[in-house]
């Protein structure tokens, strides 16, 4: 990661979001934390996190840590010594689905006669955020990583962590509940002892509707409205311009095509077709805001193929084919025995580099024309059928979202161009 450091500076990104570092069985692959504080031999010690972020910092990169606050692995010594950390019940009590199985939430455990709660795998028990141990915990361990430099977090499950005091039916009393927002105007209060303050990324899985109140005490909320849409006009233009409309001062949207979790948008939104890629990331990258690529999204990376074999993921459908290592070199040799198959390496860094053509360097250039935008506002302009054009301060952003030639105030599209005016 530190050897790789300058390429990402030469992108032109800001800060590197970082998937759990942390010491786990990888039930879940790293979602599934055996301990906070410390950092998983396979990535090497703190460190080397210490290294790592101090190497950013100097590239003018800062590093985040995805924070996982929902549950913990079932290793994690508190399972076996703060029992009282976690969600139990004497039977079970509801009607609660686990979203990796799709049984019940509720795992007996033999040793305590009783059932606890587990949104994900039965090796992931929910912790109870109703307890005060629990938030004092939590506190820490954010100034443990914001005292070594870390500069955000992305909050796993963010909408999910605060289940109904009674445990009653239903899944609306299982996620999104109103008293999570109490929990991260706590973590406000830590980030704000720090300067700069770290930023609080939420994983906000719910609706469009229900995301904005999450901005109360996030930095940053993640809009999967925007990115579980088609890649149509029709789609992702009334999302924008509402997500907009409902932005809080002070506060910033959050855009992306693509993530761990998620088919990459080379192959969901693009099918292959570099055209159609070259202009999501022309929308991604000129939207107002923040804007996140996932590793090889600058490269048009796909999913890769993981032949069932080699399937790690328990989720259904697995979410392994996004997962897949991204190839620096045409031949790929730098990867021996990878966590998932590298199948296919056509499209590398060491081929992209400096070819003035490639998507590597068109995302280089809407990075270097993203940083000359001087403000955050967004309007929506009088365009042709198909072309979305919209005005950020004082200039405008035209997209040809079809297949045909198309134009915009004596300008011409080919299909699927962008222009900045």
């Amino acid at each position: 990661m530190r050897a790789r450091l300058p390429y990402l500076a030469s992108l032109g990104v800001d800060a590197v979001w970082l998937s759990p570092i942390h010491p786990s069985p990888n039930v879940d692959w790293g979602y599934d934390v055996a301990d906070y504080l410390d950092v998983h031999d396979d990535y090497g010690s703190l460190a080397d996190a210490d290294a790592l972020i101090a190497d950013a910092r100097r590239l003018g990169l800062d590093v985040w840590l995805d924070l996982v606050p929902n549950h913990t692995s079932d290793r994690h010594p508190w399972f076996a010594d703060r029992p009282e950390y976690y969600v139990w019940s004497d039977q079970v009590p509801n009607d609660w689905r686990s979203i990796f199985t799709g049984g019940s939430a509720w795992n007996w455990d033999a040793r305590r006669k009783r059932y606890y709660l587990h949104q994900f795998a039965p090796q992931q028990p929910d912790l109870d955020w109703w307890s005060p141990d629990v938030r004092e915990e939590f506190d820490r361990i954010l100034r443990f990583w914001f005292d070594r430099g870390i500069r955000g977090v992305r909050i796993d499950v963010a909408h999910g962590i605060v289940k109904d005091r009674e445990l009653r039916d239903g899944i609306e009393h299982m996620r999104n509940r109103p008293e999570v927002h109490d929990v991260f105007a706590r973590w406000q209060r830590v980030a704000s002892e720090y300067d700069p303050k770290p930023t609080l990324m939420g994983e906000t899985y719910v609706s469009l509707d229900q995301m904005y109140g999450y901005w109360r005490h996030l930095d940053l909320v993640q809009n999967f409205a925007f990115v579980r849409a088609e890649f149509e006009l029709e789609e992702l233009r009334p999302i924008v311009e509402q997500t907009m409309a409902h932005l809080p001062p002070g506060r910033r949207p959050c855009w992306f095509g693509s993530n761990h979790d998620h088919s990459r948008m080379a192959t969901r939104w693009a099918g292959g077709d570099e055209a159609v890629h070259r202009a999501a990331l022309f929308l991604i990258l000129t939207l107002p805001g923040v804007a996140i690529l996932y590793q090889g999204d600058e490269l048009g990376l796909e999913d890769g193929v993981v032949p069932p074999e080699r399937i790690l993921d328990l989720a259904d459908p697995p979410r392994d084919p996004e997962r897949t290592p991204l190839p620096w070199t045409r031949s790929g040799e730098e990867w021996r025995d990878p966590w998932l198959p590298l199948d296919n390496t056509e499209r590398n860094v060491e081929g992209q580099e400096g070819d003035a053509d490639s998507i590597l360097e068109y995302t280089r250039g809407l990075l270097r024309e993203r940083a000359r935008f001087t403000d955050d506002g967004y309007r929506t302009l009088p365009s042709a059928t198909g072309v979305w054009a919209y005005a950020r301060g004082g200039r405008t952003c035209v997209l040809n979202l079809t297949e045909d030639v198309a134009g915009h105030e004596g300008l011409v599209l080919q299909p699927w161009e962008g222009r900045i005016i």
